[in-house]
């Protein structure tokens, strides 16, 4: 594959954007325990005043707001609290991925349109359902912060003063028998510095081996009604970004099929019957006056007749070819490669008469036809190479020719056609075409 651009199907490397392919949500590589302890000491810790903050801002100004708005100056305040939970609900969004080990997904607030007017612009906060939810969280996220915090700091101080013991228990005064008991006493012990020590000890020990899951259990107890109220409604706004973005891809990968085919259409089979026809209109003419002329003008036209039939052929099949319905994808592809110019060598991993889901076969099918038609075209090549397989639940599509490369995208054109069309399925299309070759076409998609 080369770098003519017109119909070419090659590029560098050009993943699909982010709406495009569902793709997974990646997560954040494993952490040594005592970070992620770190990372959800200070969650929690951060987190107690920012709830006590939040909850006092909201709750006021709401009850502000409400109790003003017989005066019309109620409204403001009530619009400046929803603006101050949406800061607060940022600010815990930015706070969010480390102790979830996941990203989250920001939500797209609503926003006032051109040509609304200055009230209609002020109110735009209150028609957003997204900032109740906020104002909603900086109102609830006191209730989980409390215990978590109190857990936190019980567990963290019992465990550094019981494995310390050793440093400070010689600084307490221990007054005469009818003072308080202490913890060996109460435990059935004689009151000895060292009895004292070593039950301190074993206590903190105690609570230092189960810091990290009392923390890590006080951290996600906050973290996750957080991201429910702040990032589930975001989730359902991506999914219904993505599926736009398939829906906007599966009609211009559809409307760039239909313009090829209407151009090989016109420039095909078009031609030919004009060309027929004319010779028809000939060889009547001629049938009277020169006969000889008129068998050979309909031999020309039968010749023409085959060619239309042949090139209307292979328009068929490249739109919905029957041996693919027939027998699957694997026949197909078979039936593909070895009418192609360029020598291919073909590795299907699909057991014998196994079945995709119709759009996967198609997708593929396409896929493949479309980089062997390249290569023929234009890269050059002595010998391509295509691979088929399953890896869990994706299918991958490999189509790599040793041509000269070096390929660019064009618009309309090429790889904008597949990746649409790859999109359209939940798919996505990676191509590596350095200069001088080779070029490898590595086409992803789900399995059903």
């Amino acid at each position: 594959m080369t770098a003519d651009t017109a119909d070419r199907a090659d590029t560098a490397v050009l993943p699909l954007p982010a709406a495009s392919a569902p793709a997974p949500v990646a997560t954040a590589a494993p952490r040594g325990w005592w970070r992620q302890l770190g990372i959800d000491t200070g969650y929690v810790l951060v987190g107690f005043p920012l709830a006590i903050a939040s909850f006092v801002l909201i709750v006021t100004g709401t009850a502000l707001g409400l109790g003003l708005t017989v005066i019309w100056v109620g409204l403001p305040v009530a619009i400046a609290t929803l603006i101050a939970a949406r800061g607060f609900a940022a600010a815990e969004r930015v706070r969010l991925p480390a102790v979830l080990r996941t990203p989250v997904t920001s939500p797209r607030y609503l926003r006032a349109a051109p040509g609304d007017g200055r009230l209609r612009r002020l109110f735009t906060p209150m028609r957003d359902a997204q900032y109740w939810l906020d104002a909603l969280h900086g109102v609830l996220h006191l209730v989980p912060a409390i215990p978590a915090f109190v857990i936190v700091v019980t567990w963290w101080s019992v465990a550094l003063a019981g494995l310390t013991s050793l440093l400070w228990d010689w600084s307490i005064p221990y007054g005469p028998p009818d003072r308080n008991l202490t913890l060996p006493e109460l435990l059935g012990f004689v009151d000895s510095a060292p009895a004292r020590i070593a039950v301190h000890a074993l206590v903190g020990a105690l609570f230092a081996v189960t810091l990290p899951i009392a923390v890590r259990g006080s951290a996600l107890l906050v973290a996750q009604p957080a991201r429910l109220l702040l990032c589930s409604r975001a989730a359902t706004q991506a999914e219904l970004g993505r599926l736009a973005d398939s829906r906007d891809s599966a009609v211009a990968a559809e409307a760039v099929a239909l313009r090829r085919l209407e151009r090989d259409i016109h420039d095909g089979p078009q031609q030919r019957l004009v060309r027929l026809s004319m010779d028809l209109h000939r060889a009547r003419r001629q049938v009277e006056t020169d006969p000889e002329g008129a068998r050979e003008t309909l031999a020309e036209a039968a010749t023409q007749t085959r060619e239309t039939l042949e090139e209307l052929r292979a328009l068929s099949r490249g739109i919905a070819p029957p041996v693919l319905a027939d027998r699957g994808l694997a026949a197909a592809l078979a039936a593909l490669a070895a009418r192609s110019p360029v020598p291919v060598e073909l590795s299907v991993g699909l057991d014998a008469g196994e079945r995709l889901a119709p759009a996967t076969e198609n997708t593929a099918y396409f896929v493949v036809s479309e980089a062997l038609a390249n290569v023929a075209k234009h890269s050059g090549a002595a010998l391509c190479r295509v691979a088929v397989d399953r890896s869990g639940d994706r299918l991958t599509v490999t189509v790599e020719d040793d041509g000269a490369g070096g390929a660019v995208a064009a618009p309309g054109h090429g790889i904008t056609g597949l990746a649409d069309r790859l999109r359209a399925v939940d798919g996505t299309l990676t191509v590596d075409s350095p200069r001088g070759g080779p070029t490898r076409l590595t086409a992803v998609l789900p399995w059903a």
